[in-house]
């Protein structure tokens, strides 16, 4: 086996792949597989359908029909790390006092390097109980990656049904997110000369009207009361925001075309397809009879595990015992978080998944991210735990 990198050996080296979700993430897969390979770890590689892109399956220890055992999931695509306010090169790992500074030292590579690092400590032999790595592409940008696992049957070796799902939450176990749909509406138009307008058709007219009219849809969906809206106290209703507006070359031309696009965070236990459906009847209603499609662009779904989850008990007894002061603070609210994961899919193949992980999302997708050195040192320590109590003999 190659030589064993500490932790933030391995952190440092995973930050320094730029695998913002444009790129192709095969150089870090390659890595991974590599440095995964010695140490008894069966492989597996499931490429995207234009195989720019793979998800890496990693397990070691017996295999169960029960998918009992543990398995270690986090996404190894990034944001884009363009803003100006970055102090330091965003994909280096650099120590700022108790922090690591880098792109996805939060969000989430700090999990995964925690996680590769039990994972390859981990003797074979002293398994009773497999454990896996899932790591997925392109979560950022839809959770592609694990929907992509939906699509095709899952990893050609079943992996262990008890999910951890590292995404960054101060270490504080979640159970339930929302969901996240986007949809791009076009309007199509005639282009004409601004001079003579009335042989063109703007797009960008009824574009308004079509906002307005969403805007109107937003302001209904905040009076409803959805199932699970107590475990979302500061949002407890479904969200609608309309993103992006583009339209039009110039001033002096009638715009042939204009886009919407727009994003919608259901609530667990909501199905995608009625709200469809109420956006569909708000763009036809404004549109005034000019031509127009909605494509959906991407939908991860809501997660919800159930509180009988053995998982999600040890876990939130591990985080009453490290911060018996947030533990008071209880209710269901304390059991989400308000971003989808890979979970949304995952648990459509029977994971049962707690989100769970060092660092902060505020930080995250933001310049200078970091990683408190004390989450990483707690987040690895629980792990160890983890292991004994799921896998080892």
């Amino acid at each position: 086996m190659k030589a064993r990198l500490s932790d933030g050996e391995l952190l440092g080296r995973l930050v320094a792949f730029d695998t913002t979700s444009s790129n192709s993430n095969l150089p870090l897969v390659d890595f991974l597989s590599d440095y995964l390979a010695g140490s008894g770890a069966r492989l597996h590689r499931m490429p995207s359908e234009d195989g720019t892109k793979a998800n890496l399956a990693a397990v070691k220890g017996p295999a169960r029909a029960d998918r009992d055992g543990l398995t270690l999931c986090g996404h190894m695509d990034v944001v884009p790390a363009v803003e100006p306010e970055w102090t330091s090169d965003p994909f280096q790992a650099v120590r700022s006092g108790d922090t690591l500074v880098g792109r996805g030292t939060a969000d989430m590579k700090g999990f995964l390097a925690l996680a590769v690092a039990a994972f390859t400590e981990t003797d074979s032999g002293s398994l009773d109980r497999p454990l896996a790595l899932l790591f997925t592409y392109d979560e950022e940008v839809g959770t592609r990656g694990a929907r992509r696992l939906v699509e095709t049957g899952g990893t050609p070796e079943p992996l262990p049904r008890r999910t951890i799902v590292g995404e960054p939450t101060s270490l504080t176990p979640a159970r339930l997110h929302k969901g996240h749909l986007r949809a791009r509406i076009s309007i199509r138009g005639q282009a004409a000369h601004s001079g003579v307008p009335h042989v063109g058709l703007s797009a960008i007219e009824p574009a308004a009207r079509v906002v307005a009219a969403l805007a109107e849809l937003r302001r209904a969906l905040e009076s409803e009361v959805p199932v699970h809206a107590a475990a979302f106290p500061q949002v407890p209703f479904v969200t609608l925001n309309v993103g992006t507006i583009r339209g039009g070359v110039a001033a002096n031309v009638v715009p042939d075309r204009c886009e919407v696009e727009l994003g919608a965070r259901l609530l667990p236990g909501m199905d995608t397809e009625p709200l469809v459906a109420r956006i569909e009847a708000a763009v036809a209603g404004a549109v005034g009879g000019t031509p127009y499609e909605i494509e959906v662009v991407g939908d991860s779904p809501p997660a919800l595990l159930d509180e009988t989850s053995d998982l999600w008990a040890w876990l939130s007894a591990e985080a009453a015992r490290e911060s018996p002061a947030r533990s008071a603070e209880g209710g269901e609210g304390s059991a989400s978080v308000p971003f989808a994961t890979d979970a949304g899919w995952l648990q459509e193949l029977g994971y049962e998944c707690v989100i769970w992980g060092p660092g902060a999302i505020e930080v995250a997708h933001r310049p200078n991210e970091f990683v408190p050195l004390e989450d990483l040192s707690r987040a690895r320590a629980t792990i160890g735990r983890a292991l004994e109590r799921w896998c080892l003999r």
